[in-house]
């Protein structure tokens, strides 16, 4: 729903040869934020989250862009969670690093043939949600690392 709004609202980022859509950088956070809800509260909420994220594509956009979005969301979201729930517990860092690699590229997959009927603006796509997850992971691990000094 944040990514459909970011969208609307703001025009796509021109990078180099690249247009990537503001709901791009939204859509690579909002799989971290979930790696972090499952991890704050459990998986059943986890996956309310996601059924309720995917339910609410549909206030902010057309009916297309919306049944394009909650599809996309939530099949990447479920992806993103497999792959997390794997990894966790060797390391919660790499877990969102390749959780969110593989959402982040099964949403866009997914939506924009669904949404536009094409594969054009898939690296844009790509590299927005890439950008956002890579910021997202050198900062927990920058709040891990210090955390994990203090309990040595």
């Amino acid at each position: 729903m944040a990514a459909n709004w970011a969208t609307t609202l703001w025009p796509a980022v021109a990078v180099a040869t690249l247009r990537i859509p503001a709901g791009a950088f939204v859509a690579g956070l909002v799989f971290t934020l979930r790696d972090l809800v499952q991890e704050a509260h459990g998986t059943r909420t986890a996956l309310l989250a996601i059924a309720a994220g995917a339910a609410m594509s549909g206030l902010v956009a057309s009916p297309r862009i919306a049944l394009a979005s909650a599809a996309a969301f939530a099949v990447s979201e479920l992806a993103d969670f497999a792959v997390y729930t794997a990894l966790r517990r060797r390391n919660r860092i790499v877990a969102v690093g390749l959780s969110n690699a593989v959402g982040l590229l099964v949403d866009s997959l997914l939506f924009l043939p669904l949404a536009f009927g094409s594969l054009a603006y898939l690296s844009g796509q790509v590299t927005g949600k890439t950008a956002t997850t890579l910021l997202a992971v050198v900062v927990l691990a920058g709040v891990r690392a210090p955390r994990k000094a203090a309990l040595t």
